[in-house]
């Protein structure tokens, strides 16, 4: 906790405890702390006092704000705290926001801990003494590594909640308990609106030593098909022993992610390198053969776009992030394909020029490259694509050939531009002269027209 935040937090408590309440910081805070983590997360709950009381003190400290009044949340502004008090909730519906909440600054620490998912996340502590109040075991769950669920009945309510099981399972590396996983198993994720699951994904993907444990968790729980269909389909999905020891594409995906997460914070767009990960091989669902003993996946890369597409505009509308993704996922092969061939700078040219973030389809090679077998890299072809990126790079930064120029040579814009510019940016990524390169440009756009 920022100790300026804290601060507050402590004026708040000693004005409430005034008023005859009491204050605790509740949720991932308390969870944190106990974990030796820093946490941003700063939420505390305010009981004993009326919400006319807690305003009045809220309004003497600073300037309040309501994030949701009427069900009992403030905040102050300048300060990064949630300011709760204690409340009920009540499915009116299936859905994550189908529920009406009563506010009741009496309910008692137990009930009001009763309606948090997980026990390890309804701890509390007193802000002015420090005490710990667990009702539920959450601190036995923590040194064990377990996520446990509070209440079968106010869990069940919301299907958010299991992938925020799987989101936690990931991060932390706890399991799952047997109770709780098959609790989830009976729930319908169907109905969350795609923002909430792209939400608790991000989390797992980008903070998650190994995010692969999001899915693994995902699928013993039943609920993959809902929104990640295609990982469902990875299973069982052949490969050659020769290049994938590991096994099947499921195995494969899932020790990439994990390679991935090691390489990500390199990436210039992580959560875009990161669904790279997940989506790279859905390819293989519809291109892998079995031919006299062989496996084949001949042109996975692109074939799998319909499926990289489909799946991301299902979880987001991130346009950019979309068309990262489907880059990458792409290309992922020619990386690899090209340095294995030692093939030829204008090769590795297109190749780069093509890609969405150049750098970004070197680092994703490398985490595919991991994510088979013993994860073991070759050097010589990574310092190759690092020699070849510089050449590119240094090939960018000559003069070329503009459409100003051709203009100037006598040119005039129509319907063939375009391809008289894309051949001009041929010859650039060839490296050859711009003097030369105007004169061949000129000469084509005469055999064209």
């Amino acid at each position: 906790m920022e100790n300026r935040d804290l601060k507050m937090a402590e004026k708040i408590a000693a004005c409430v405890a005034e008023k005859g309440g009491r204050t605790f910081l509740v949720g991932g805070y308390v969870r944190d702390l106990l974990m030796g983590k820093h946490s941003k997360d700063i939420d505390i709950e305010i009981h004993g006092v009326q919400p006319k009381e807690l305003e009045n003190i809220l309004d003497g400290l600073g300037s309040r704000t309501e994030m949701g009044a009427s069900f009992g949340v403030y905040g102050l502004r300048g300060y990064d705290i949630d300011i709760a008090m204690p409340r009920q909730e009540e499915a009116t519906g299936r859905g994550h926001k189908d529920f009406k909440i009563y506010v009741d600054p009496f309910l008692g620490t137990y009930k009001a801990a009763m309606r948090r998912d997980f026990t390890i996340n309804a701890m509390m502590q007193d802000v002015l003494t420090g005490e710990i109040i667990d009702h539920f075991g959450g601190q036995e769950d923590l040194k064990k590594g377990v996520l446990r669920h509070v209440n079968p009945h106010t869990f069940a309510e919301d299907p958010l909640r299991v992938l925020r099981a799987a989101q936690f399972a990931a991060r932390f590396s706890f399991s799952i308990a047997p109770e709780t996983i098959e609790l989830s198993q009976t729930m319908d994720l169907t109905t969350l609106a795609h923002e909430r699951v792209m939400s608790e994904l991000e989390k797992a993907l980008l903070k998650a030593a190994h995010p692969s444990i999001f899915f693994e968790q995902m699928h013993k729980m039943n609920q993959l098909d809902d929104w990640f269909l295609h990982l469902t389909q990875l299973i069982g999905v052949k490969q050659s022993k020769k290049y994938h020891p590991e096994g099947d594409v499921w195995n494969h995906t899932m020790q990439v992610l994990d390679s991935a997460a090691l390489l990500r914070s390199k990436a210039e767009n992580p959560l875009g390198f990161m669904l790279t990960a997940v989506v790279h091989d859905f390819g293989k669902i519809i291109s892998t053969t079995e031919e006299n003993g062989e496996i084949h996946s001949h042109g996975h890369a692109k074939k799998g776009d319909p499926l990289v597409k489909e799946f991301l505009e299902r979880i987001t509308n991130e346009t950019k992030l979309i068309r990262y993704v489907r880059n990458l996922a792409s290309l992922h092969m020619r990386p690899y394909v090209l340095a294995r061939g030692q093939a030829g700078k204008k090769a590795t040219n297109q190749m780069f020029d093509s890609a969405a973030v150049p750098s970004d389809l070197i680092l994703f090679s490398t985490a595919d490259q991991m994510g088979k077998g013993k994860g073991q890299v070759i050097p010589e072809y990574e310092e190759f694509l690092k020699e070849r990126l510089e050449w590119y790079q240094y090939t960018m930064a000559q003069p070329c050939v503009m459409g100003a120029d051709l203009i100037k040579a006598g040119l005039k814009p129509g319907p063939k531009f375009s391809e008289i510019l894309a051949y001009s940016h041929d010859l650039h990524l060839s490296n050859v002269p711009k003097k030369e390169a105007l004169a061949q440009t000129l000469a084509f756009a005469r055999r064209l027209v």
